[in-house]
Order: C-alpha cells, then structure tokens, then sequence
C-alpha cells in the first residue's frame, strides 16, 4: 500500500494525499452487518455540548466488527478487505465453515483466500487468533484483550501493534505502542500480526473542507475571544498574560488530569511517559 499525491493544480491539492485503497477488493458492505449511525455532534443526552468541534460530516453506516474472535477452532476464508469510515484500519469480510459471515479488523499483509482460525494451540500466523500464554515473545499483535472474554479492546489503530515483552505466572508483559509495558492476563485473545492501513498516519488532509467531511469543526484560539468566553481572552491587541489554560481555567501543559491511583495501576510496569 502506498500514499497516492496530487499536482498542485488548486491549493487545496497542493499537499493533499490519500491512500491509494490498491488493497481494498469491495466497496459495498455485508447488508446483515451494518446498521445506520447517528451522529451525536459531541452532544450528551440532555442535548448539550459535552466534546467541543464536532459536528456535521458525511453519513455513516456502522460495521459489526468481531472484536472477541469468540467462534473457535472454526476456519474461516477472508472474502474480502474493506474500507470502513467509523475507524482508520481496514475491515475483512470472513466466511466460516459453518457459513456464518463476520468482521474482522485486517491484518496488515493478509490477503483475499487466506484462511485463519481463532484457538487456544493454533498456530501463530497473521490473522490467527490465539491467548498470550501461547504468543511467542517479540511477534506483532495486535485487538488484545484487556479481560479475559471482554474482546479486543487495545492496539486496534490502523498501523499499530504491541509485542509479548515475557510471561511471568499468571501474567504476560506486554509493550504497548505508546511504550507503556502492562501486564495482561495470560488467556486474553490477541490477534498475531499488524493493523492494516500502516501508512495512515502519514496522509495529509490539504484542506479544511476535508476534515468538515469527517465531523470535525473549526478551533478557534482563546486569545481572540472575549474575556467573557476564555480565560485568554480580551485586552488591546494581542496579550500573552498568563500561562495556557482551558476555558475552565485548567492548565493545559504539563497537569496531570488523572484522579487519583486507580485499580489498574498495578498492572502497569512501566508508564507511557
């Protein structure tokens, strides 16, 4: 897969890319696993702004994506490799032997006709499915599970994997892509290989229209606001005044924003930071 660029005939193409979706094999959906999707525009259910800039974008359907690989020791063919717009990696289309069709995230470097299997002994090859006790140390993973049966909840970005750093008890150490090291029950599901879609992180949008097809509104600066609105607003001309906050008057480099230790601190043996 590669980043497709464009002349710079207009500004808005000038340093536009896009994926060249060579990969892709469909672009029309399973009808049995999608559903509509409404757009909540950052609102909660009283109907207020509770996440800032966001709002309108194109219409989406939402995919049922198998985050558990609940069906084992079932093999199953991928039939196709799909884009899906409620996240940034690509989704695979699988058939079971039983006829069950389901979802799957797409692992970088599988291919239509593949065949894979979920497991407790099946073997560690991209696609497969298997818990960390049987993963050998240093292989790419990645949809791993935090609890055991909960599904995949970790390293399910486009691009990104973690790796078994060592097994220890009744837990493994795994480095996770922000460099954390934690420590996850050894039966957890983890699937072997990359997320697909690797060169995502280097596509540029080009213009802001774009992201306005992605749900995403404009910032504005708090200096240029009133002082009735942000704390950084207000005065004659531009003014520094004081060091950035939020506009509840929090700071915004360097506070720490997490209350409190919590139950899970123990399973982290090293932090991101």
């Amino acid at each position: 897969m590669a980043l497709k660029k464009f002349k710079p005939i207009t500004p808005g193409l000038r340093f536009k890319s896009v994926a060249d979706f060579s990969v892709l094999t469909t672009d029309e959906p399973e009808k049995s696993l999608t559903k509509g999707k409404k757009s909540s525009s950052g609102r909660n259910s009283a109907g207020r702004i509770t996440v800032r800039r966001r709002g309108g974008g194109h219409k989406r359907k939402y995919r049922f994506v198998d985050f558990k690989r609940e069906k084992r020791n079932i093999k199953a063919i991928v039939k196709t490799i799909e884009y899906d717009p409620n996240r940034t990696s690509y989704i695979s289309l699988v058939e079971y032997e039983d006829g069950e069709k389901r979802y799957i995230l797409t692992p970088y470097g599988i291919q239509v006709g593949s065949e894979i299997i979920a497991g407790e002994n099946v073997k560690p090859e991209i696609g497969n499915a298997l818990p960390l006790k049987n993963i050998p140390v240093g292989m790419d993973i990645h949809n791993i599970e935090l609890y055991k049966n909960r599904g995949g909840q970790i390293v399910r970005a486009a691009g990104s994997s973690a790796q078994v750093v060592s097994k220890e008890g009744e837990y493994c150490s795994v480095k996770l892509p922000s460099g954390e090291v934690r420590l996850i029950h050894k039966d957890c599901y983890a699937t072997i290989g990359r997320v697909s879609n690797i060169d995502n992180s280097e596509v540029v949008l080009g213009k802001a229209g774009r992201s306005r097809w992605m749900g995403m509104r404009p910032k504005v600066r708090g200096t240029v606001m009133n002082p009735v609105d942000h704390p950084h607003g207000g005065g004659e001309g531009r003014t520094k005044g004081r060091h950035p906050v939020t506009p509840w008057g929090k700071p915004t480099k360097g506070y720490k924003t997490r209350r409190g230790r919590r139950p899970s601190d123990k399973f982290i043996i090293k932090k991101r930071k």
